[in-house]
């Protein structure tokens, strides 16, 4: 009996995590995990790598921590008028719990990018993922541990087992349509799907599938004037029963004293909110190519009872640049920022 019910508090937990799945309130900045054809769609810049790390409901019981790291490549821009390619790598990490159950993911994308018209460009990506999902249970407690006052880690558990571990394989796929207008703006609609495979996760040869979750964002970038740029954007997914949507903007202001342009600096500030969870906050700075952006959550369900409104702290950092310091792009996205 005492299996069973632990066994049956793992299942729950994971099955939790598997709901919520990976995800980041900037989820902007984490490109290649909203959609494969993100893979290489960049503007005035050959590659982009980038960290994220996120914190989240550490006055619980079972805290959440996702930490990502991402890489992507343009191809063959300079050699056809009209296309390119975009390939690129990414690994996130996903504990929680005394536990540490985790989630560990290498995925690797590849994407085509086509300019359709003087201001449109249409792309498709895929994304191959492995996963490994892993449970310590010598970090857990159990009955046989009580001592009538505390549970005494020193004494045996009588389990023959420690850490569980089970893999898959995962596919996801995506599109994206964009518009700018070669002066004060950019628009882009991105529908994705994650899971397509419906992998079965499971320590125990259960039947448990995941369900395919699609994904979709639409975000617009507008250069109000010389000193303002405006990101507003929107992103929902859902999971089986559980879903997401998340909305709001950022607001980019010059301090470089110049115009704004790709190769000056901003100052970040941002609001969003997901719907009947939390308000977030954000702040950073941008300088040329390079974004660091800070946020945090403040919980405004239910959950803000237990965790005292202390939802999630984010961080993130994106770098870009060229293969070569003189090369430029064949064709670029004439919006103000990318």
């Amino acid at each position: 009996m005492k299996k069973i019910v632990f066994i049956l508090i793992v299942i729950s937990v994971a099955t939790k995590l598997t709901a919520q799945d990976l995800h980041f309130s900037q989820y902007f900045n984490s490109p290649m995990l909203l959609n494969p054809a993100n893979t290489g769609m960049l503007q005035d810049a050959n590659w982009r790598a980038g960290i994220n790390y996120r914190n989240q409901a550490t006055t619980i019981p079972v805290p959440y921590n996702t930490f990502s790291i991402f890489s992507d490549f343009t191809l063959f821009q300079n050699k056809w008028d009209n296309a390119w390619i975009g390939t690129g790598f990414a690994a996130w990490r996903d504990v929680a719990g005394n536990g540490d159950l985790a989630l560990t993911k290498i995925q690797g994308n590849l994407a085509a990018h086509v300019l359709t018209g003087d201001y449109t460009n249409f792309s498709a990506g895929l994304g191959f993922a492995y996963n490994q999902r892993s449970v310590d249970f010598s970090k857990l407690t159990y009955d046989v541990q009580w001592d009538e006052f505390t549970f005494n880690k020193n004494v045996s558990n009588q389990e023959n087992f420690t850490i569980q571990k089970t893999t898959f394989t995962d596919l996801n796929a995506g599109v994206n349509f964009s518009y700018y207008n070669n002066d004060n703006i950019f628009f882009k609609v991105s529908i994705a799907a994650s899971h397509l495979t419906q992998p079965v996760e499971t320590f125990y040869g259960q039947s448990n599938k995941i369900g395919i979750r699609p994904i979709a964002n639409a975000e617009l970038v507008y250069k109000a004037n010389d000193n303002i740029i405006l990101s507003p954007s929107v992103y929902y997914t859902r999971q089986k029963k559980a879903s997401e949507l998340v909305g709001g903007t950022t607001l980019g202001i010059n301090a470089s004293g110049n115009t704004l342009s790709n190769l000056g600096n901003e100052i970040v500030i941002g609001f969003f909110y997901r719907n009947k969870d939390a308000v977030i906050g954000m702040a950073g700075y941008k300088w040329k190519r390079n974004q660091f952006l800070f946020s945090y959550d403040h919980t405004v369900s239910q959950l803000g009872v237990a965790n005292k409104g202390l939802g999630a702290m984010e961080v993130s950092l994106i770098i870009q640049g060229n293969y070569r310091s003189n090369e430029e792009r064949t064709r670029v996205y004439g919006c103000p920022r990318f």
